[in-house]
């Protein structure tokens, strides 16, 4: 009996200690947009009192409406600003998924199915890459981006994020090529197909929840890439979201509550993405790294 109890208390102390630490990890996950949200609709002199308080007196949208349609013309350098670097972010974040995707692939059903000279000590390689540092390659990257006249270009920083993404996306699609049965493609080969045509007729379609996986989480990387992006770039034509955001304080002598409203309009995407394609994430990642 006393073994019984004590066996209860024991259970009770450890599901209580791991709910604890739950919350305490959705705290710290989602405090900070929390807070962002509510200080985009809180009014400039409420987010300014002493001490703060959490829900806003006299909430307003007017942050939104500022930043989306502006009226007052002090305003109007900083939406520009906003604006094209939309532009830029939604251009670069797409490129650099798709150029991952459609390189990644091949390199990917080469490292899975193919038979080669030194395929082990490369695919090391490629693997160990994704384990540098940014901060060690970045000083390096800017040169060679001036060299190769590509610094503060949305090309160049598509190459830029594709070289850090390309190695991920490689070692999930590998072990997700080596979870399908060569069945399939032995057919498709047999009725004439090359090796990229069952590729791209075969194996593709069946991979649609590993592409899904990696590429969101391509997107998102591109879309909320910071580091290098603030080094590689000097003008509007070529600065992401997050550049052009952590500018608006100093640059553009903008108010705090236009801040966070620019913030929240930044990882909306990235969020909705995250959340439409959650389970598509799990399996493609857990079915990706079986045999990675």
């Amino acid at each position: 009996m006393a073994r019984s109890w004590k066996k209860r208390v024991s259970t009770g102390v450890r599901m209580g200690a791991l709910y604890l630490a739950v919350v305490a990890i959705v705290i710290v996950v989602l405090g900070p947009l929390v807070w962002a949200a509510i200080s985009s609709i809180s009014p400039q002199v409420e987010l300014l009192e002493v001490p703060p308080h959490w829900f806003p007196h006299a909430p307003t949208l007017s942050g939104y409406t500022d930043l989306l349609h502006p009226t007052v013309r002090g305003l109007m350098p900083a939406v520009y600003a906003f604006r094209r670097s939309l532009g830029n972010t939604l251009a670069v974040s797409a490129a650099t998924t798709l150029l991952c995707l459609v390189a990644g692939s091949v390199a990917a059903y080469a490292f899975a199915r193919l038979q080669f000279a030194g395929k082990r000590s490369i695919y090391n390689l490629v693997v160990f890459t994704q384990m540098l540092p940014t901060v060690a390659l970045i000083i390096p990257l800017y040169i060679l981006l001036i060299r190769v006249r590509l610094a503060d270009t949305l090309s160049g920083l598509v190459l830029v994020y594709a070289s850090f993404t390309l190695p991920f996306v490689i070692w999930v699609m590998r072990g997700y090529f080596q979870t399908i049965p060569r069945d399939l493609e032995d057919a498709a080969r047999v009725d004439g197909c090359s090796r990229l045509g069952a590729l791209a007729r075969v194996i593709v379609p069946v991979s649609a929840p590993g592409f899904v996986a990696t590429g969101t989480f391509a997107f998102l990387g591109a879309w909320g890439e910071f580091l290098l992006p603030v080094v590689l770039t000097s003008t509007p034509r070529a600065e992401p979201l997050t550049v052009i955001i952590s500018q608006f304080s100093g640059v553009y002598n903008i108010d705090y509550r236009l801040m966070t409203t620019a913030g929240v309009l930044t990882a909306l995407p990235p969020v909705i993405l995250a959340l439409a394609f959650s389970e598509r994430l799990i399996s493609g990642l857990t079915e990706g790294g079986v045999k990675g």
